[in-house]
This record gives structure tokens, sequence and C-alpha cells, in this order.
């Protein structure tokens, strides 16, 4: 069975009412403050927040210290193959962007995975330094022109903007994976990647822990640090300005590091606590 790349076949008519809906929701509301933040929806976005952190405490923090118990050769493998389902999407995302030599290396590394690494089981092309290029369709507007809009809280999903919301929904509805799979393969592979956030989650447990549980303001301490990595990831300035020269502080670098800048005082929620 070919792979099906709705961008350029009948699916490709979702594209234009993607753009004009992320264009719609960035212009739709306010201006950053002096801090750079635009969070104009605030008192429903800190209920949303409220709802999430509840349902962290519930349900998604103890299943992770329960999946936290599985041996680690197995977690690996369900990460490298939660890796390679996401390589098709970072390819079609890298050549919306006109990134050619990114969409070379993801093609390239998700080749040597499927075929030397046993379908994605072992990273085999990390090991040869051939490392991914991962993307989103929330950085192909960025690219496109579209701003950022206002910051948003989705329900499970958690910290967003209005561009991310609406290229996080093109990238669900637009994967190359699940529409070339059967129903039962795709569904499959979605429980794999719930299972690599399973890992995530309790891999960082004491710094998310501790942004959720011990800040006193979760909910503004989360946002920032969202806005900050987003902003660094796309190369733009704290204010939301684009630059890739304009001296902003990645906020995942080691700070330990005697080339990094100083610290700002927030807490990195996705650095390894293992890390020596």
């Amino acid at each position: 069975m070919g792979l099906k790349i709705p961008l350029i076949s009948g699916q490709g008519a979702r594209i234009p009412a993607v753009v004009l809906a992320a264009g719609f929701v960035a212009a739709c509301a306010g201006t950053p403050d002096a801090n750079g933040i635009n969070d104009p929806f605030e008192p429903t976005n800190r209920k949303i927040h409220g709802f999430n952190k509840g349902v962290d405490r519930m349900f998604v923090g103890p299943a992770s210290k329960g999946y936290g118990v599985v041996p680690e050769p197995l977690k690996l493998a369900v990460g490298n193959v939660a890796d390679t389902l996401d390589l098709p999407g970072d390819i079609v995302n890298n050549l919306l962007q006109l990134r050619l030599r990114d969409a070379g290396q993801n093609s390239l590394r998700l080749f040597v995975n499927v075929t030397a690494g046993m379908g994605g089981l072992f990273d085999i092309a990390g090991d040869t330094g051939l490392h991914g290029k991962p993307t989103d369709f929330g950085e192909t507007l960025h690219v496109w022109g579209i701003g950022e809009g206002p910051y948003m809280e989705l329900p499970l999903a958690g910290p967003s903007t209005a561009r991310d919301t609406v290229g996080m929904l093109a990238d669900i509805a637009l994967n190359p994976v699940r529409l070339a799979l059967p129903t039962k393969e795709a569904n499959a592979a979605t429980i794999i990647q719930l299972f690599s956030r399973l890992g995530d989650r309790d891999r960082f447990s004491e710094t998310v822990d501790s942004i959720l549980y011990e800040s006193a303001d979760s909910y503004a301490q989360a946002r920032l640090l969202y806005l900050q990595n987003r902003r660094f990831e796309l190369g733009q300035s704290p204010g939301g300005a684009d630059t890739r020269d304009d001296g902003f502080i990645d906020p995942y670098a080691d700070a330990a590091s005697a080339d990094a800048p100083s610290d700002d005082g927030f807490i990195d929620p996705y650095e390894d606590p293992y890390a020596q």
C-alpha cells in the first residue's frame, strides 16, 4: 500500500481551511503585555489548567509511575517506535516549510530505522549520528507567516497558542501514518505514542511535579515555560518577534555549562533529573 499524502491528494482541500482558521484565530484577540504574554482568555485558561492538574493528579501521574516500573529496554523500544511513527509527519512539514535538507535527513532516518532498526524498535540511525529534525504544523504555520495568537490551555493537551492549536489539529487530521494504515494498526500506533508520553511524564516527574504542585502559581509558571521554549524553538524573541540571533536564552540549555547564559530562576520541566 502506498503512503497517501493528503496534501497532494483530494484531502489537500483541507489545507486552505487550516490556514484560514489559523489566521483568524491568531488575529482575533489582544496584544502581548510588557512580558510578551498575550493571554486574553486567562480566566478560562486557569479553569482548564485546574482541570488538567486534577487529571494529572488522579490519572496521568499515577499511571506514569506504574509505567515507570517497566524494564528500561522495553520503554526505550516503545520510545523509539513512537519517534519513528512521528517521522512521516515531520517529513511532510519539512517539505511544506521548504526545508529540504531536514526532509532528506528525516527520510533517511526513517528508512534506516524501519529497515535496520526492525520497524523502529532500535534507533540505529541515532547510533550513527543521524538524528531527527522534529517539527509540526504549528511551525509550518509560523514559517508561512501566521502569528502566534493568544495563549491557550487545552483540556488534556495542556499549554498551547492559537496557532499551535490549529497546527496540532492539522497534524492529527492529516497524519500520514493514520491515513496510510488500516484502522486497527493506526489505533495501535496511537497507543504506542501514548505509552511513550507516559514514559516522558515518569522520566521528568520531579521537575513536572515541582511546577504543577510546588509553584506559587503553577498556571503562570507553566505558561511562561511553554512560551519561552516554543519561541526559542521557532527562533523568536521572548516577545514573539522573529530572530535567530537575539541573545534569547534557551530554557533547555545546560545550566551547569560554563558557557551557559545566566540562570533566570526557572526550572526546565524537560531536564533529565538524573543527568550528572
